[in-house]
């Protein structure tokens, strides 16, 4: 599907939680940097992979693109509106545009409520969506759009299997006919047979509709099948950003070499050729990262300019697309299938 205009723009995007202590008195005396100065675009039809170990900040991220948590400083711009400063019946009106899909289809759904009320709920409050008469039939296409039997519009989440419950969260995230879906982690708790009826079914969603993609997850893999462009998350920043193709195959971020070198390659040869890079250490605490690079107690490249000047995200000579990185040097792998 061709790619089309910008309508996601995120500049600067800063989210610290406060530390405080005491219990009468409280008083600040710190701040869990979870995300700290994130900067994207994302355009119509295209799907942006977000990969990262636990802890890097991913799930904040998309907290705070939906509006779920306000940012500390920076902007989120849908179709050039700030919805981290939206209020009141304006929020309402952004929210539309921007719809989630949750980690865990266990969890996501509310057990007392049938299917139909849990995909038609999003009506009851965007009421000028879906007239009231409508909805149950609004309800049966959406099911049918997701693969699943319109007749089963009062059947309940435990009816359903893990990959089936993940489809009604699809078919709610899309209720509202949105121009961008978060996926936070979509298919990690389903079976890997499973993961890949759920990627083909996004990706059909995709080319229908127009939808524009957040993608995020911990399997590579994955990841490079669906995704347009990876941004590379290191404690609360993106550390490497590019197309697939260019942070695949060659990496230029030593965080991202480390990444791809773990990845299992199911071919022999192809294990033979692989360089495994260990990285030493455990990540550093979002309370106190280290000064300069936040990589660098973990790099096997880092000299004295990496702890007194911090790299910026951007265009590398060598490289052809942006690392946060001193030393950025493009590194050939093994291909991830």
């Amino acid at each position: 599907m061709a790619i089309g205009e910008k309508i996601l723009e995120v500049r600067d995007l800063v989210k610290h939680f406060p530390l405080t202590q005491g219990i009468l008195f409280k008083r600040q005396i710190g701040a869990i940097k979870a995300v700290d100065g994130v900067s994207f675009e994302l355009h119509k039809g295209e799907t942006l992979g977000i990969v990262g170990e636990s802890g890097c900040g991913k799930s904040t991220l998309a907290k705070v693109l939906m509006a779920l948590e306000r940012p500390t400083s920076g902007s989120v711009l849908i179709n050039g509106r700030d919805i981290g400063r939206a209020k009141g019946a304006d929020l309402k009106r952004m929210r539309r545009n921007i719809q989630m899909v949750m980690q865990d289809p266990y969890t996501s759904l509310n057990p007392r409520m049938t299917v139909g009320d849990i995909i038609g709920e999003p009506y009851e409050i965007h009421t000028e969506v879906a007239p009231k008469g409508d909805r149950r039939t609004k309800v049966q296409e959406l099911l049918e759009v997701v693969g699943l039997n319109p007749d089963h519009i009062n059947r309940y989440p435990h009816q359903f299997s893990g990959g089936q419950r993940q489809r009604i969260g699809i078919a709610r995230g899309l209720a509202l006919q949105p121009e961008i879906i978060v996926c936070d982690e979509p298919v990690s708790a389903l079976d890997v047979s499973i993961q890949a009826q759920v990627i083909n079914l996004l990706e059909r969603l995709q080319n229908e509709f127009g939808l524009a993609y957040i993608f995020i997850a911990h399997d590579l893999s994955v990841v490079r099948h669906i995704s347009d462009r990876v941004g590379v998350m290191y404690l609360g920043k993106f550390v490497e950003l590019g197309k697939d193709t260019e942070i695949y195959d060659r990496p230029a971020h030593p965080y991202t070499q480390a990444l791809l070198s773990a990845v299992p390659v199911p071919d022999p040869e192809g294990r033979e050729q692989r360089e495994r890079i260990i990285l030493q250490g455990d990540p550093p605490s979002p309370a106190n990262p280290p000064s300069g690079c936040r990589f660098r107690t973990r790099c096997w490249k880092a000299q004295e300019i990496c702890a007194e000047e911090e790299p910026l995200l951007q265009i590398r000579p060598g490289t052809g697309h942006e690392s946060a990185c001193h030393f950025a040097e493009t590194h050939d792998v093994v291909h991830v299938n």
